[in-house]
């Protein structure tokens, strides 16, 4: 008999969420239940309600987890570019990058119908003030920032999500990363390259 794999008295919460992640690699977001999750956890049936009321909350957790580091990965990216277009540059890259990192996390927070929250904000307000101190440096285009916000995140996201549905001829991630910079360079409405 198989010895049963248990979570340390106190993290719970993360052992749930970390199979989460397992089990929607395995089926798909869509295909899983609180049941397989305690399961592989280790835990009784009853257990993921002690931090969860359903699995769309559990999904929402994943997402929340998946926006922050996320936000995280554009922020470090572009840390030590000194030009505010190339801390962009970087932070698209990043995104693409995450997608392939952690495409459990990217298919719940894009894919599952959950209820936005306060991480997903954060990480485009992060893409929005990028986008603001180009404009200020004469990088790109004076006007709404919203509308340039929303194409940069168009074209990464189109990138990412075609990586991670298999749907790009390039199987490597670097590849796919080479790509990813190629569009980013060729697409930017950039004033002063």
């Amino acid at each position: 008999m198989r010895a049963r794999k248990t979570y340390h008295h106190g993290h719970l919460q993360q052992a749930l969420l970390d199979a989460a992640i397992q089990l929607i690699g395995e089926v798909g977001h869509n295909g899983f239940t609180l049941r397989e999750v305690a399961r592989r956890a280790g835990v009784s049936h009853n257990a993921p309600y002690r931090h969860f009321a359903d699995r769309d909350e559990l999904l929402a957790a994943v997402a929340a987890q998946g926006f922050r580091e996320l936000n995280e990965a554009m922020l470090a990216s572009g840390a030590a570019e000194p030009a505010p277009l190339g801390r962009l540059k970087q932070a698209g890259v990043a995104y693409v990058e995450f997608a392939l990192r952690r495409p459990e996390h990217f298919t719940v927070m894009f894919d599952a119908s959950i209820a936005k929250s306060e991480s997903d904000a954060q990480a485009f307000d992060t893409l929005l003030g990028l986008i603001k101190e180009c404009q200020e440096a004469g990088s790109l285009p004076g006007g709404e920032p919203l509308r340039l916000a929303l194409l940069a995140w168009s074209m990464v996201h189109g990138v990412a999500k075609l990586a991670t549905a298999q749907r790009l001829p390039y199987k490597t991630k670097g590849e796919i990363l080479k790509f990813a910079k190629f569009v980013i360079e060729e697409s930017l409405p950039v004033t002063g390259r």
